[in-house]
C-alpha cells in the first residue's frame, strides 16, 4: 500500500503525497522532538522536512525505502534547526500543572530535577545523528535490524554506532557532572 501511495505521489498526485504525510507525520513530530527537546523546534522541523520530501521526492530511487529516506530528511532537518536555534535554549514552564502531593520520598526531588537536567545538557551536547539512534533505540525501542532498515546501514555499522554514541553521552554526562 505504501508503495503504491509513494509511487503516486512521485508523479505528482497531491492525494497521495497527503496519504503519506497522515501516516508519518506523527513519527516525524516525535523523532524531531526527541532530537530536539523543543515542541516548537520539532513543529518547524517536521514541517520542514515534510515540505523537503515533496520537493525532492523524484530523487527517491527506491519507493519501498521511502522510510528511511524520510528518517534521513527529518534528521537533516533537525540539524537545520539547531544551526538556526545556535546556542538559544528555550526552557517552558507548565502553569498549569498542578503539584504532586505529598508523600513519602526515598530520593530527594532536587536530585532528581538536577539530574535531569544534567542528562537534557548532555544530550545536547551529542550530534544529531546520535541523538537520532539513541532515540530510535531506546525511545521508540527499535531493535538493530529495524534502525539498519530505516536508516540505510548494514546492522553491524548501527551497533557500532550505538555504541559510539553511549560513550558519547556517558563523556557528556561525566562533564555535566563535573567529573
Amino acid at each position: 500500500m505504501k508503495r503504491e501511495l509513494v509511487e503516486a505521489a512521485r508523479r505528482g498526485d497531491l492525494e497521495a503525497f497527503d496519504a503519506l504525510v497522515r501516516q508519518e507525520v506523527r513519527g516525524v513530530y516525535r523523532t524531531a522532538l526527541a532530537i530536539l527537546g523543543s515542541e516548537r523546534d520539532a513543529e518547524e522541523a517536521t514541517q520542514d522536512a515534510l515540505v523537503s520530501a515533496w520537493r525532492s521526492l523524484l530523487r527517491l530511487r527506491e519507493p519501498d525505502r521511502f522510510d528511511a529516506w524520510l528518517g534521513r530528511i527529518v534528521v537533516n532537518a533537525c540539524r537545520m534547526t539547531l544551526r538556526r536555534r545556535r546556542a538559544v535554549r528555550e526552557i517552558s514552564l507548565d502553569t498549569n500543572a498542578s503539584p504532586e502531593p505529598p508523600g513519602p520520598s526515598t530520593v530527594d526531588p532536587t536530585i532528581l530535577v538536577a539530574e535531569a537536567d544534567a542528562f537534557d545538557r548532555a544530550f545536547e551536547r551529542l550530534s544529531v545523528d546520535d541523538r537520532a539512534l539513541l532515540v530510535l533505540r531506546y525511545r521508540d525501542e527499535l531493535g538493530l535490524r529495524e534502525i539498519a532498515l530505516r536508516v540505510g546501514v548494514r546492522e553491524g555499522t548501527i551497533k557500532s554506532r550505538l555504541w559510539r554514541a553511549r560513550r558519547a553521552l556517558e563523556a557528556a554526562l561525566a562533564a555535566e557532572r563535573g567529573g
